[in-house]
């Protein structure tokens, strides 16, 4: 029989990790290949040149282009102050003179002649790349940044918002179908990364945000509530950038629905270790899962775990929809139609019948599918 391939959500107790830690733009690595680092450690730095700003000098001067370095107080590559005079008029009478102040805090750019502008940048701004997970340094890439690899549980998610962080793991329910409510959320849980059940909501995020919450792993969340939480709508575009204060991680789909049993005994077993996680997600092309990285720090046993696209897909495996608009939501193959069909958009595709836990059956294209642990 043909079998179908599909990828699916990596859920290992212990794998090799292996993370790229790139500069934004050229700068310096700190570190050197072997360095055994800690996820807070810096290990590549640069500098962001800063905004830039414009002054139509001859315009506030009342002068030729021409004449505009005989008037200038500051010559190309002075630092100025905000509010300084960086040029003025030299008329006969005092009380007539005009200045021309600085807005910025920066440096003078370029003195134009024939525009009559004066480019003003602010200071650059220092970045500084973190090695995000515990772990050794296996490759340096001059100017640009390293890759660790580490040991490691390693969990993706379906979906999330916010950025990296890194935590202390702790349980805050006891099931996995528990709902995550903010009385489970206390002071103790401060900079920690904690983890609920099937659901969780709103008023909850806003609990663990005041509380100092890390991050949150969950089984489901309301697309309502995501809207509240980043206060627009969100696109289509990568996440991960979103400044909210907290990361976010739901595991299963939008809605209520109980975290994988393998998932939530793998967090359970790992509480209280340092654990790595960003919830940067793309579900277009190519695919960005948010992860959740738990190094073993040569301390926990373990093999890994078979990755779900290891083999074919089969009637009765558990898959989960990965687009509208069934998104998330997750059931049993009933079927596997050999031939392709016609769908709605008028392409023809292989697709494959699944059935939901209330008893309702879709057909699904394939490429819509992802297999999952159970």
């Amino acid at each position: 029989m043909t079998h179908a391939y599909t990828p699916g959500l990596r859920i290992s107790e212990r794998t090799k990790v292996t993370s790229h830690r790139v500069l934004p733009l050229a700068g310096d690595v700190i570190v050197k290949k072997g360095d055994v680092l800690k996820a807070e450690d810096v290990v590549a730095r640069a500098h962001l040149p800063g905004k830039v700003h414009a002054i139509n000098a001859v315009n506030r001067l009342g002068i030729q282009p021409k004449e505009l370095r005989e008037y200038m107080l500051k010559k190309e590559g002075d630092a100025v102050l905000k509010d300084e005079i960086i040029a003025e008029t030299k008329p006969w009478v005092k009380m007539l003179k005009t200045v021309l102040l600085s807005p910025i805090t920066g440096t003078i750019e370029t003195i134009s002649t024939i525009t009559g502008q004066i480019l003003l940048r602010e200071p650059p701004k220092p970045i500084q790349v973190f090695a995000y997970i515990d772990g050794t340094v296996i490759e340096v890439m001059e100017k640009e940044g390293v890759v660790i690899e580490t040991t490691a549980a390693f969990i993706q998610g379906i979906f999330g918002v916010g950025g990296e962080t890194v935590g202390e793991l702790a349980m805050a329910v006891d099931k996995p179908n528990d709902v995550l409510t903010a009385e489970r959320i206390h002071p103790a849980h401060k900079d920690k990364i904690i983890v609920g059940g099937a659901f969780i909501q709103h008023d909850a995020i806003d609990k663990a945000r005041k509380v100092g919450v890390k991050g949150i792993v969950v089984g489901g969340f309301d697309d309502e509530d995501l809207r509240k939480l980043l206060g627009y709508d969100l696109g289509v575009a990568i996440t991960g950038s979103e400044e909210i204060g907290i990361t976010l991680i739901i595991t299963e789909g939008f809605g209520q629905i109980q975290m994988a049993q393998r998932t939530f005994e793998l967090l359970k077993c790992r509480s209280g270790s340092k654990t790595s996680m960003n919830g940067a997600t793309q579900i277009r092309a190519g695919v960005v899962r948010p992860e959740i990285i738990i190094s073993h720090e040569g301390k926990v046993s373990g093999k890994e775990m078979d990755k779900p696209g290891d083999r074919g897909m089969e009637v009765g495996d558990s898959v989960r929809v990965i687009r509208v608009p069934y998104f998330g939501k997750i059931g049993k193959i009933k079927t596997l139609p050999f031939p392709p069909r016609n769908i709605e958009t008028e392409a023809t595709v292989r697709i494959l019948e699944v059935e939901f836990p209330d008893g309702s059956t879709a057909i699904v294209p394939r490429t819509n599918i992802e297999m999952i642990e159970t």
